[in-house]
């Protein structure tokens, strides 16, 4: 027995260890190495690998793998995976489903290539929706060391816990992953910009550019008088393009004919701007080229034809189009070159350059922005889920002891009833009798008669109003101890037995019995509110799930005190549940009556009073046509009660 307890010590501090390695491994073949050093402990494990699905290509590769005999295979190579009949590993990935297979009944299949096993033993991993990310297997060359069926449960088990946590690892990896590639683009689209600027700033002496790095303000008009010191440009237009709506918005204008159009907006069209940005190249055009294009049907005309020379440049970054930045001249002394082009496109890519940085930060910003929203959003959604299952609980536990009320009151009310009639007919007797007195017609008979009414009367009463203060009693410390949950001192014997009196109108009508056996004198100094409510849980349950179709029921309470601990067992020769349900049983809102008055909420108040309230643990098992049975492990002291025990022993 001992040995067990160890084991499952054992095995609990494995699955906690494999909780926080999960929190704290960063890339699985890490997570992998310190859960095979984990299973180890618990059982044999000298050979186990992990083999990881990718469902795109159909292909696995063997991330993990510690074995004897064969050499492991390279972790980086994905192997393809068609078939169920390739392999073992096949078998279980692509049917989703474990496999426990020995050496004869592997070679009546004859899979694989590697050295047979005597003993193989595969898990599928699967995602909390399904979707298989793989296969966790063990297995042993000796003969003399095969898996039990424990082993297998146990193996089953961790397998379970390691899928989550792999899920966890490559969600987490994915979205890490995504963000450094993100910043690391952005950083390159930054650093690259911030080459250019100083390139630009060292040939041509345009650093006051640098002012187009404020988001707040675009000072444009400076742009214009750089340019104006590089070259002749007394007719300037920068004018944005707007993807979405296909226009353009003049930012900047200063012209010697046209009045100022800043502000102004106009379509992507076949004016002489829209075909600069259609050809995405600087363009220098002179008068007799503009007259041939409009000619030609290529642009059309929206100023003026005063024009001697033009020059436009778009502003492009990274394929983008940001806008468009134009100079002309209507002097005819005043003709652009191809230099002057190659010095407008220079600094429009510099202008280009700015406004990707911008765009960038304005970006990054937006998406900081969103990203707190996300999860700020998140974290009232937690709040309210955790606040709504908290409330649920707790109407859940009123609702008990709201039911726990009405049933006392109706069985009390058949004795007080009895009670009512009986006080009434022995009214009307005494008003008979002092009638008979007075008129001077009672005889000794008539005396006699009343005196036997009384007899019969008082008996009736004694008797009803001792079974309803029997019920009160009861119930009364069984309900106070529910709301108020104080800690206190109890003997466990006569708690349980008012617990399961107060209970008796649950069991009315029902054709189930209720053996409680449990010796005297063990006392406890805890909260005896909580182990009621377990108790009645516990036997509600029971009567709506196991033995509602049983005309032979029976629940078996026992209580062993096994030196500072109790061990608390329940037991009923219910349907049972499968394996299944028993892995959910324990979870908030999982019952098998949905929809059915079923609430959820039972067994998982018992697990929050056992291992919270109480500081214990508790253990479900059970099989289909077999009943369920629980067995709870509680201090006999509260913590609470140690704690003040010792602070009045301390000096002070």
């Amino acid at each position: 027995m001992r040995a067990r307890l160890d084991r499952l010590e054992a095995v609990q501090q494995v699955v906690l260890e494999i909780s926080h390695l999960s929190a704290s491994c960063n890339e699985p073949v890490g997570f992998l190495r310190n859960v095979h050093q984990a299973i180890g402990r618990i059982m044999y494990a000298a050979n186990f690998y992990v083999a990881l699905y990718d469902e795109k290509t159909h292909s696995v590769r063997y991330v993990y793998e510690v074995d004897e005999v064969d050499a492991p295979l390279d972790p980086e190579q994905f192997f393809p995976l068609l078939t169920p009949s390739e392999s073992p590993t096949a078998w279980v990935i692509l049917h989703r489903t474990s496999l426990s297979m020995t050496a004869e009944q592997d070679a009546v299949r004859a899979w694989g290539t590697g050295t047979r096993s005597e003993h193989w033993l595969g898990h599928p991993l699967l995602s909390h929706q399904g979707h298989v990310l793989g296969a966790m297997v063990i297995q042993s060359y000796n003969a003399d060391l095969l898996f039990s069926e424990e082993d297998q449960a146990l193996f089953g088990m961790i397998a379970a816990h390691v899928s989550i946590a792999l899920e966890r690892l490559f969600s987490f990896d994915k979205l890490e992953q995504a963000v450094r590639d993100r910043t690391q683009l952005l950083k390159q689209e930054i650093e690259i910009r911030r080459k250019a600027e100083t390139l630009q700033r060292a040939l041509y002496q345009i650093a006051e550019l640098s002012v187009l790095a404020s988001h707040h303000e675009r000072r444009f008009s400076r742009l214009h008088e750089i340019m104006s010191e590089l070259m002749q440009a007394p007719n300037f237009m920068v004018a944005f393009f707007h993807a979405e709506t296909k226009e353009f918005s003049i930012v900047y204008f200063a012209d010697e004919i046209d009045s100022n159009a800043t502000g102004t907006r106009f379509p992507l069209g076949k004016g002489i701007t829209s075909y600069v940005v259609q050809q995405r190249r600087a363009l220098l055009i002179n008068r007799a080229e503009l007259e041939q294009l409009i000619s030609d049907g290529t642009i059309e005309v929206l100023g003026n034809l005063d024009s001697y020379s033009w020059m436009g440049a778009p502003l492009l970054a990274d394929e983008r189009l940001f806008g468009v930045m134009i100079v002309q001249s209507y002097r005819p002394e005043l003709i652009y070159t191809n230099a002057d082009l190659e010095l407008l496109s220079f600094i429009a890519s510099h202008v280009a350059a700015a406004l990707s940085r911008m765009q960038a930060a304005e970006d990054i910003q937006q998406a900081k922005r969103e990203l707190e929203s996300k999860n700020l959003e998140l974290g009232q959604t937690l709040k309210a889920l955790t606040s709504a299952q908290s409330e649920l609980i707790n109407q859940e536990k009123l609702a008990s002891l709201g039911r726990l009320v009405a049933g006392v009151a109706h069985e009390i009310n058949t004795p007080l009833g009895i009670c009512v009639t009986a006080t009434s007919h022995l009214v009307e007797e005494v008003a008979l009798l002092r009638k008979q007195f007075t008129s001077g017609q009672l005889s000794e008979q008539g005396l006699a008669e009343f005196l036997d009414i009384c007899d019969q009367s008082l008996r009736i009463l004694t008797t009803n109003s001792q079974r309803g203060a029997t019920l009160v009693r009861s119930f009364k410390q069984v309900a106070v101890d529910q709301s108020n949950e104080m800690l206190r001192e109890f003997e466990l014997r006569g708690y349980l037995e008012e617990t399961l009196q107060a209970l008796q109108p649950k069991l009315r009508g029902k054709a189930v019995t209720v053996q409680l056996n449990c010796v005297p004198d063990i006392r406890m100094h805890s909260f005896p509110g909580a182990i009621s409510q377990i108790i009645t849980n516990l036997l509600v349950n029971s009567l709506v799930h196991g033995l509602e179709q049983r005309d032979d029921g029976l629940i078996t309470i026992n209580a062993i005190q096994d030196n500072d601990m109790l061990l608390l067992q329940f037991q009923d020769n219910g349907k049972g549940v499968s394996n299944e349900e028993i892995r959910h049983l324990f979870e908030p809102f999982y019952t098998t009556k949905r929809g059915q008055g079923g609430s959820g909420l039972g067994t998982h108040i018992v697990y929050n009073l056992v291992t919270v309230r109480l500081g214990g643990q508790i253990r479900a098992s059970s099989s289909p046509g077999k009943g369920l049975h629980y067995e709870i492990r509680i201090p006999l002291y509260h913590q609470s009660s140690t704690d003040n025990a010792i602070k009045n022993t301390s000096p002070a």
